[in-house]
């Protein structure tokens, strides 16, 4: 049996899509003899119904980003895509003759970082360094989370260099949170 997560005219972010939308319409699936529907379909003007595990509300959204463990839950990687231009005789220097690096920071294996091939072939050691250090920053901004977290709760027990870690953390933290509500060039218009 089946309630209905959404309701009509309700903002939701559909994520096979990545857009926000409304719900245009609630569609539930009867079947005789039962008290409450058996699946329930959201109809968002997208040109498909779709599930409610495919949608998320925008008070979910909210809540997740302010909740810490949710939003650090994400696990980018490193994956080798393979290269268009040159030939392996080109590509001898590389570190990896053939490919360059792409970082997915999605679940759907879409979206995320690459460079340029005429910028990877400049310097490929350090498109990789550049790789491998985007795919490990949700780790390292949680382990930066526990630090500041650690040395704010109890600042008396840590010597002078660890509140100065701490507090040039909270700088970082703040500069990642804190999103101004309009770009300087979307006042200036």
């Amino acid at each position: 049996m089946a309630k209905a997560l959404f309701h009509k005219n309700q903002k939701v972010y559909v994520k096979p899509v990545g857009t926000w939308a409304l719900v245009e319409r609630v569609l539930p699936q009867w079947v005789k003899g039962m008290d409450e529907p058996l699946r329930i379909h959201y109809d968002v003007g997208l040109g498909r119904d779709f599930n409610a595990n495919e949608l998320q509300s925008e008070e979910t959204l909210n809540q997740r980003s302010s909740d810490d463990s949710q939003l650090l839950l994400e696990q980018w990687r490193v994956f080798r895509a393979k290269n268009r231009w040159g030939n392996d005789d080109d590509n001898r220097n590389h570190p990896h003759p053939g490919t360059f690096p792409v970082v997915q920071t999605d679940e759907n294996d879409w979206g995320g970082w690459r460079v340029p091939g005429s910028e990877y072939d400049r310097d490929p050691h350090r498109i990789e360094y550049q790789a491998r250090l985007i795919a490990n920053s949700p780790n390292m901004l949680k382990l930066l989370k526990k630090v500041v977290d650690m040395v704010s709760h109890a600042p008396e027990n840590y010597p002078s260099e660890m509140r100065e870690v701490a507090r040039t953390g909270v700088h970082i933290l703040r500069h990642i949170y804190d999103v101004p509500e309009q770009l300087p060039s979307e006042a200036a218009e």
